[in-house]
């Protein structure tokens, strides 16, 4: 099975059109005001609407209240929600939209236990942990933590560029990888290189 690809942290409509053009099956905008890939309303419509069809758009919120969460959905034409936090089941599940929800690898964490817990989840996104950060720390985790049985698709995410997911794939074979700083110039502005560097390494993973 090809294992899909989704890039975070997109701030501009031409990065997510080279995207789309590399054959990236997803983009993700960060509504998260402390990140430094945090984008605005009017940044992430242009995005959005900068799209070709089937390229999913991913909407990244981080405890964000009921409102704000309605509020980029009354605006942006968002196919997919990102929780980031310590967001319920409950609570992930109440705005009519598929979701996925991140699980920070904790030392303790039960990965069977979170996906019976997200079971209503399009799939578990599984990244580092960090004390102070939700996300974007680029920093990997063990992968060989990632038992092969779970119930559900598995995204990947954490420390991941073009020179380790080759092997991050083979280790844990999940259903997608996630990147964001392992294919950026800076924050929030995607190298185009890096980018098409790190597609192939996925491709040519086996």
């Amino acid at each position: 099975m090809t294992t899909r690809i989704k890039i975070c942290g997109i701030t501009r409509p031409e990065d997510a059109q080279q995207a789309a053009a590399l054959g990236v099956d997803a983009i993700g905008l960060v509504f998260y005001d402390p990140s430094p890939r945090n984008v605005d309303i009017a940044q992430a419509c242009a995005v959005v609407n900068s799209l070709p069809p089937f390229v999913t758009s991913a909407g990244l919120f981080v405890n964000a209240m009921d409102s704000e969460i309605r509020g980029v959905l009354n605006q942006v034409n968002l196919d997919l929600l990102q929780f980031h936090g310590e967001e319920s089941p409950e609570f992930c599940a109440r705005f009519n939209r598929p979701y996925i929800k991140a699980i920070r690898m904790r030392d303790d964490v039960d990965l069977q236990v979170e996906a019976d817990k997200y079971a209503q989840a399009q799939g578990l996104l599984l990244d580092a942990y960090h004390p102070a950060l939700p996300g974007g720390t680029g920093e990997s985790f063990e992968w060989t933590r990632v038992p092969g049985d779970l119930p559900m698709p598995v995204i990947l995410a954490g420390g991941l560029s073009a020179d380790n997911v080759g092997e991050a794939i083979r280790i844990v074979q999940p259903y997608a990888v996630d990147v964001s700083g392992g294919v950026e110039a800076e924050k929030g502005v995607k190298d185009w290189g890096k980018m098409a560097d790190f597609v192939a390494g996925v491709r040519a993973a086996k």
